[in-house]
């Protein structure tokens, strides 16, 4: 939607005085292997030649006098269990791996790393780590001890059938540079946090998608092989998303001191990008294209933050009431807010009535398939101008809002909106998801 309206109902009221309280700035992150769009995507990559065919793939080592020569390559997982692919710790003893380059299948229990270190104890002179089908291509790299390169399901498999198919497989490792404008990008991570929320499947989550996967950063110890004096490390999860975003809201709340957290959140929500740099739609792990309990509203985009046009509000009191609605007690509500709240004296409201940028809309025979969702918004924007609804229902669904058109006057001026006629044309599916975006 574009140039979105808002409109919830009037403000309840909790027990109290007016709360100082403005209101969780969180936002839900999950994360995508996608620098800020300023840095643009970058991969420090190697290019094995397996069987006479380069697969590029992942890594951080850059060992001084690294030889390009064909060496002896064994998959240990061919002749041994599960610990043996995964190489985890001891797996690898009595297997002659010893001058050869290695091949470990990527676990939950062990890191790229550590399987590199067990590779290197075992005699090995390399590692390929080969994701999995959940994993995908989403490739983790960290700071090896010894050349390693890391590499995607599919290339993974065409490498096993290699070694499987001839009698003495062999491979070599060559260094290719750091390349730049690598696509797709972003691409949601396999391990990037889904929706829908358990807690409250009205509310859509995520919120927002950020970079979280192969961040470079400063670190307090050395890291890498023996000796090495590197201050800095590569870290991958929601850990290294949440700093990002908080940095974006930071950054929005200098240029913005009178906007709330809730504004702010609206503002990196409803700017997000939801197009890879290829000019499709974000995809997957599985380079399938990303839903929206994966993207959330898309992917930060901090420059387009600053001019939302339109956020969507809220007050405190809109949290204490949801709070209220979930079935929270008295404490429990009050030791969020900071002061005492008495549930009873709340009209408790659900998360659909919450003025949030993004909503689910459960379509089931509780609601008869059809269900209509009020929202407000505020401009921020220039003064004296129009915003236009734009529809994109999914198929089998009607979705209308009213009115069509908003006109504001003058900055901080708020006007409301109705998303109308949500309903189900045809069973295809029951849950429909609506973004709002300026």
């Amino acid at each position: 939607m574009v140039g979105p309206a808002p409109a919830p109902a009037p403000a309840p009221a909790g027990g109290g005085p007016a709360p100082r309280w403005p209101g969780p700035c969180a936002l839900t992150v999950v994360l995508s292997p996608s620098p800020l769009p300023a840095v643009g995507p970058a991969s420090r990559r190697w290019a094995q030649t397996v069987g006479g065919a380069a697969c590029p793939d992942e890594s951080t080592l850059e060992p001084s006098g690294l030889q390009s020569d064909l060496l002896p390559l064994v998959y240990p997982g061919s002749v041994g269990g599960s610990r043996t692919a995964f190489c985890l710790n001891g797996s690898l003893d009595g297997i002659d791996v010893k001058g050869k380059i290695v091949m470990c299948d990527v676990s939950r229990n062990i890191g790229p790393v550590g399987q590199g270190i067990n590779v290197k104890s075992a005699g090995g002179a390399a590692i390929i780590i080969a994701n999995g089908q959940v994993q995908g291509y989403t490739i983790q790299i960290g700071v090896h001890v010894l050349p390693a390169s890391h590499v995607n399901y599919a290339d993974g498999l065409k490498i096993k059938s290699y070694i499987q198919s001839v009698m003495y497989p062999r491979a070599s490792i060559t260094l290719e540079g750091t390349l730049f404008g690598i696509s797709p990008a972003p691409v949601v991570a396999d391990f990037s946090s889904r929706g829908p929320s358990l807690a409250d499947p009205n509310i859509l989550k995520p919120d927002i998608i950020g970079p979280g996967v192969n961040i470079l950063a400063a670190w307090p110890f050395p890291v890498g092989p023996p000796g090495a004096t590197t201050m800095f490390n590569i870290i991958s999860g929601t850990s290294m998303a949440t700093p990002h975003l908080s940095g974006v809201a930071a950054l929005l709340k200098n240029r913005h001191p009178d906007w709330s957290p809730a504004a702010i959140k609206s503002a990196i929500m409803t700017t997000a990008t939801l197009t890879a740099n290829d000019g499709r739609r974000i995809p997957d792990q599985n380079l399938n294209t990303a839903d929206f309990f994966g993207l959330g509203s898309g992917h930060v985009n901090p420059m387009r933050a600053d001019k939302p046009g339109l956020v969507y509000d809220l007050s405190s009191s809109y949290y204490i009431a949801y709070l209220c609605g979930l079935k929270y007690t008295d404490q429990q509500v009050s030791a969020i807010v900071g002061r005492f709240v008495s549930c009873s004296s709340v009209k408790s409201i659900s998360g659909t009535q919450l003025n949030l940028p993004s909503f689910v809309v459960p379509l089931n025979s509780g609601n008869r398939y059809k269900l209509d969702v009020f929202r407000m918004v505020t401009n921020v924007g220039a003064p004296n101008s129009t915003y236009r609804a734009q529809v994109m229902a999914p198929q089998g669904v009607s979705v209308a809002v009213n009115p069509t058109r908003l006109t504001f006057s003058q900055v901080n001026e708020k006007e409301t909106f109705k998303v109308t006629d949500v309903q189900i044309l045809k069973f295809v599916n029951k849950t429909a998801s609506a973004r709002c975006a300026e």
